[in-house]
C-alpha cells in the first residue's frame, strides 16, 4: 500500500481536458517545448476520486473510534471485584461504536443509491 501525503488528499490536482465521447481519447492542451513523448497514463473521474476520499475520511474516523476502545480495553485494569462492571461498560461502548459505524455505512449506501437513480 502506498503511503499517501495527507496534504495531497486535501487538495488534489484536477486537470481539465477534452474527452472524445466516441473513443474516450483525452486531450489537455499544454504549451509544447519540443520534447513531447506520448506515454500511457491513468486518470480517474474527479467525482470518483472525491467519493473515494470521502469514504477514506469516514473510514479513518470509524477506525479511530475503534482504536480508542481497543486501547482502553488493553490498558484498563479493573479494581478487585469490579472486572464485570468494567467489562460491561467497555462492551456498551463497543456496541455504540459499532451501531454508529453501521448507521454511517447505511447512510452512505442510501446516498450512493440515490445517485444511481435516473433523472425524470
Amino acid at each position: 500500500m502506498t503511503d499517501l501525503n495527507v496534504a495531497s488528499l486535501d487538495s488534489p490536482a484536477v486537470i481539465e481536458a477534452w474527452q472524445c465521447i466516441g473513443c474516450g481519447r483525452v486531450e489537455a492542451p499544454q504549451p509544447c517545448i519540443g520534447v513531447c513523448q506520448d506515454r500511457k497514463v491513468r486518470f480517474v473521474y474527479a467525482a470518483d476520486h472525491e467519493a473515494a476520499l470521502a469514504h477514506l475520511v469516514d473510514t479513518e474516523a470509524r477506525l479511530a473510534a475503534l482504536e480508542s476502545l481497543a486501547r482502553r480495553l488493553a490498558q484498563t485494569t479493573p479494581r478487585d471485584g469490579a472486572w464485570e462492571q468494567s467489562f460491561r461498560a467497555l462492551q456498551d461502548e463497543a456496541r455504540r461504536a459499532l451501531t454508529a459505524a453501521s448507521a454511517k455505512r447505511s447512510d452512505g449506501e442510501t446516498a450512493a443509491g440515490e445517485d444511481d437513480q435516473p433523472e425524470p
